[in-house]
């Protein structure tokens, strides 16, 4: 394990009119985390911040303690037990110890961040995908196969089981969990109630397939990015768009709100990421990135966003790295 800090002051922040943090994220740096052996796919922060777990192709997931003041020295956990890419991982959002990842292995694997033991449910294909319901008792798993998949997480029992014909990608509830959300390959969004696939609504988002989704902490809002560049922002309740963020030239693979809602980091393979203000849409910052972008994630109690993506080292090598956004130079 290795961390260093390193100079990314971005390339924003000049946007007029924007709030005061808005103003100050051109002040801050971003930090270096080695550990994996191969590019990582998915990072994800626990519901306490303290702890941030990545999954990466050389099939393992890690995970670091993380002081948020960037102060103390930084410790992390090898997760060994996947035979094949870590491709997505998220947190139980009332554990700050569980955290569940989905490889192309076929499995699905509930750790304890602490002892580093974990609990396995097979599956039938590559997962891709994976979402806690809010109150931590579901899981949804998406594969590559376009089969969704409910776990009851106290029991590790199936619930409910969906194919789907068409390209499924990225999967969330709305924080009552009574709405379900897949983005889909021919650009719409399928809104399912109650887990009644069979009767979901489908809102016309993007012309091109829909790749990824994040939901407002705060519970208004949802964003959707889409091959086509764009991502859409959505009223939660009344299922209407409201703006569009333009910055990027290339498909948006991941989307993040940070913790109060004010701020939408969003990503692809354009050489930055670009932060906007979700009630204006102004963009207020950009952090330059040397590779394609598979995931970002706000930090749910502080301005910090880590970021993952396809960096390669100067012999085209894997760099196996993630960095954390928002520190302070002197700390």
């Amino acid at each position: 394990m290795d961390s260093r800090e390193e100079e990314r002051k971005g390339t924003g922040g000049g946007a007029a009119g924007v709030s005061t943090p808005g103003s100050n994220l051109k002040d801050l740096v971003s930090r270096e985390y080695y550990g994996h052996k191969k590019k990582v796919h998915s990072v994800a922060w626990n519901c306490l911040g303290t702890k941030l777990a990545s999954g990466s192709i050389d099939h393992t997931a890690r995970v670091w303690s993380i002081d948020p003041h960037g102060h103390s020295k930084v410790k992390d956990i090898e997760l060994k037990g996947h035979t094949d890419s870590v491709d997505q991982l998220c947190w139980d959002p009332n554990h700050p110890d569980t955290v569940a990842t989905a490889a192309a292995d076929k499995s699905i694997r509930l750790w304890d961040a602490r002892s580093g033991k974990c609990q396995t449910i097979e599956l039938s294909g590559e997962n891709i995908n994976i979402t806690y319901k809010h109150d931590g008792t579901q899981i949804a798993v998406g594969n590559k196969e376009d089969d969704l998949t409910i776990l009851d997480v106290r029991t590790l029992k199936v619930v409910k089981k969906h194919k789907a014909n068409y390209e499924m990608n990225e999967i969330a509830w709305n924080k009552a969990g009574d709405l379900f959300f897949i983005t889909t390959g021919l650009g719409h969004i399928e809104v399912v109630k109650d887990l009644e696939f069979l009767k979901p609504c489908k809102l016309n988002a993007h012309t091109a397939g829909c790749y990824c989704i994040a939901m407002d902490p705060l519970d208004r809002y949802f964003a959707v990015g889409s091959a086509d560049s764009l991502v859409s922002l959505w009223n939660v309740k009344e299922l209407l768009c409201i703006r569009t963020f333009t910055k990027l030239e290339w498909p948006v693979r991941t989307v993040s709100f940070n913790h109060t809602g004010e701020f939408i980091a969003y990503a692809s393979e354009d050489p930055f990421i670009d932060i906007a203000n979700v009630e204006t849409g102004r963009s207020v910052h950009q952090i330059p990135c040397k590779a394609a972008m598979n995931s970002v994630e706000w930090n749910p109690k502080y301005n910090l966003l880590a970021y993952a993506g396809d960096d390669k080292n100067k012999y085209q090598a894997d760099e196996g790295v993630f960095r954390i956004f928002g520190f302070e130079t002197h700390n």
